[in-house]
């Protein structure tokens, strides 16, 4: 027998709000779990950083159960009115480094829920441009399965995820798996600074101590990047604000790893992170240039996956991205990628066309044009996009 599953569309930022308990407990049991599938984190993004998005949750509901829900903010295409169809994305996807999105459906309500979205999406022509997800993730399996029943589907590698497993580790068993010249590095760096230094690594568990070290951070991080062309992690003040209230949230549900490392009473790094379920997340870091030659960025690493291990995490996430100083401490990756979902017929076959003609004509500028022109026309098609929302 098929569920009879609602559903509705929730566009009202008050009745967000108002959700939070419901969502909570059903993230909690569902597949998906991931700090930054909370509603703490998609609230607060949604507040400071969705722009010209606009809402578009959609809830599943069996009777006054609710089994599902979908993140979602409507970004209008510039061709969508013509096509006859509506451009969709996960909300948190853009300016904050969200990872791991998904749809949040209960345990044992997987089935129906793909009946039921199918249903709506196709009622309500929509595009889904589902970006940041995991292969295996619910997303990614739906968006097979309408693949099979006609539906046009396109998907692009996103970017990666170093992570470690922690399970069964000790920090002196972790440390025994790490390539013999880092584990040597690790061991001498952490050495050599006690010997220089009385060394202090302090974990924010305060209201005003957090609001000082999410400061401290910010400044260590930018003044660290600076000579590097700058970072985008914290270069406006929405994002500022978003990081300020989230932080607050996180150290009031006991999630917050937010630390900092002291020499001789002074702050030399910091490191901004999470732990939600099993797994640390490190999001975030910064230090201070006149340390380098202590490998501060390395020992403040290194003392946060200790902290960890003995916290008792899992698994010790280095989030987005293939820098080399992750693979220091790690050889295992997570694949993100994104999927871009169309209803079968001519408005959502032109609307994957356009969508491909985008990024491809940015690619195939940066390899046959001058560095100028190139840029120009990259510049071009981001104001495009800036006019699709």
């Amino acid at each position: 027998m098929t569920a009879d599953i609602r559903v509705d569309r929730i566009q009202d930022r008050a009745v967000f709000r108002a959700l939070q308990d419901c969502w909570s407990q059903l993230l909690q049991d569902s597949a998906a779990i991931s700090v930054f599938l909370t509603w703490e984190w998609l609230y607060t993004w949604f507040k400071h950083l969705c722009g010209d998005g606009n809402l578009l949750i959609l809830r599943l509901s069996c009777g006054e159960d609710t089994v599902g829900l979908v993140p979602l903010a409507l970004r209008p295409h510039i061709l969508d009115k013509f096509l006859g169809v509506r451009a969709v994305e996960f909300l948190g996807v853009r300016k904050a480094g969200t990872d791991y999105l998904d749809m949040i459906i209960r345990r044992g309500w997987e089935e129906h829920a793909v009946a039921a979205l199918e249903r709506f999406a196709a009622d309500s022509r929509l595009v889904l441009r589902l970006g940041q997800i995991k292969k295996d993730c619910f997303a990614s399996q739906w968006a097979s399965q309408l693949e099979y029943r006609g539906w046009r589907v396109s998907r692009a590698a996103a970017s990666i995820c170093p992570f470690i497993s922690l399970r069964g580790h000790s920090w002196q068993s972790y440390l025994a798996s790490l390539g013999r010249e880092h584990r040597y590095n690790v061991q001498r760096k952490l050495r050599n600074l006690s010997k220089t230094f009385e060394v202090q690594f302090e974990q924010v568990t305060s209201g005003p101590q957090c609001q000082e070290a999410l400061s401290l951070l910010i400044g260590l991080h930018n003044r660290r990047r600076k000579g590097r062309g700058g970072s985008s992690a914290f270069c406006t003040s929405h994002l500022v604000s978003f990081h300020e209230e989230f932080t607050r949230l996180a150290l009031a549900r006991g999630w917050l790893r937010l630390f900092v490392l002291r020499l001789d009473g002074k702050p030399a790094a910091s490191l901004y992170g999470f732990r939600y379920g099993g797994v640390f997340y490190f999001y975030q870091s910064g230090f201070d240039p006149a340390y380098a030659k202590h490998s501060v960025g390395l020992v403040t690493m290194a003392l946060s996956i200790k902290s960890a291990i003995e916290e008792g995490a899992e698994e010790y996430d280095l989030l987005r991205g293939d820098e080399d100083y992750k693979f220091h401490w790690t050889r295992t990756v997570r694949e993100l990628g994104q999927v871009v979902i169309s209803p079968p017929g001519v408005g959502g076959a032109l609307h994957q066309v356009a969508s491909q003609f985008s990024r491809g004509s940015r690619r195939l500028a940066r390899r046959v044009l001058p560095k100028t022109m190139a840029d120009a026309i990259a510049g071009g098609l981001r104001v495009l996009d800036g006019l699709r929302g």
